[in-house]
């Protein structure tokens, strides 16, 4: 009988160049917001495989007063001044960009997936953290894989994160890659450990062999500092850029779909006891 994931593993190893962007974000400023997105990713533009991530809410920014300020912020994902994203990404370049949307009457923190080709999908975010419950709808997805130019990508949204299902849910339904747009407001910790977000993502990105891309905040907004958390993790869980409270990061990762052996007799995947865990 025919492996069709080995297969599939064999024939599409490779490197993927992730950036994570960190281009101004002015609370309000729609418009400037897209314009120094489109700059940015005119910037990195490339013939080659890419899966460029900005932060959570990049076209609004984060800390509203109420869900009237957000209603005002909100774009749909049709709307036409999406083009200019299109428009700026290269062959194999998949773009991931939080936004403030609205859509079927309600409001939600959403991430956009753009191609060259066009809006390839739109995830929105199933667990909201604080005020974000004051302001928005939950999304139904645990997260969302689409299909590339460059492989199964998986997106969520911050605190989606926090859950290990949901990363585990990703690379189970088939991601290559993680793209988590983000803002991570700044929590105490002990000197000389990381935040505690980045160390998460780092141990869901080893436990499913998913690298992934995190875009944090830089600066503060309304008051909130960021963590400026923003770091590229490959498929071990170590960080390979970033996280050195810098804006932007930008590594080559190994992507090896369906790929979760450990040496000759252990498999992350295989070796799951599912009748076990409750």
């Amino acid at each position: 009988m025919r492996d069709e994931s080995a297969e599939r593993a064999r024939e599409h190893v490779g490197t993927v160049r992730c950036i994570a962007l960190g281009p101004e974000i002015v609370f309000g400023d729609v418009d400037g917001n897209l314009e120094r997105i489109v700059a940015a990713l005119r910037a990195v533009r490339s013939d080659e495989p890419q899966l460029v991530v900005a932060t959570e809410l990049a076209t609004s920014g984060y800390v509203f007063t109420g869900r009237a300020e957000a209603e005002r912020l909100a774009m749909a994902s049709d709307d036409a001044r999406w083009r200019d994203v299109v428009d700026a990404l290269g062959a194999r370049t998949v773009a991931v960009i939080g936004f403030c949307e609205r859509a079927d009457g309600g409001l939600f923190n959403s991430a956009l997936v753009a191609t060259a080709a066009g809006i390839a999908a739109v995830y929105r975010k199933s667990h909201l953290w604080a005020d974000e419950k004051k302001v928005f709808e939950s999304g139904q997805s645990a997260g969302l894989v689409v299909e590339t130019p460059i492989g199964r990508v998986g997106v969520a949204i911050c605190y989606d994160n926090e859950f290990p299902e949901v990363p585990r849910h990703l690379a189970l339904a088939g991601a290559d890659i993680l793209a988590l747009p983000v803002n991570w407001p700044l929590v105490d910790r002990p000197t000389g450990e990381r935040a505690p977000e980045l160390i998460q993502a780092m141990a869901a990105a080893r436990s499913s062999r998913l690298p992934t891309v995190v875009a944090d905040r830089t600066g503060s907004e309304r008051g909130v500092v960021w963590t400026g958390g923003t770091a590229i993790i490959d498929g071990d869980g170590w960080i390979v850029a970033g996280a050195d409270g810098a804006p932007d990061a930008s590594a080559a990762v190994a992507i090896t779909p369906g790929v979760k052996a450990l040496g000759d007799l252990n498999d992350l995947f295989a070796d799951r006891r599912a009748d076990l865990y409750g």
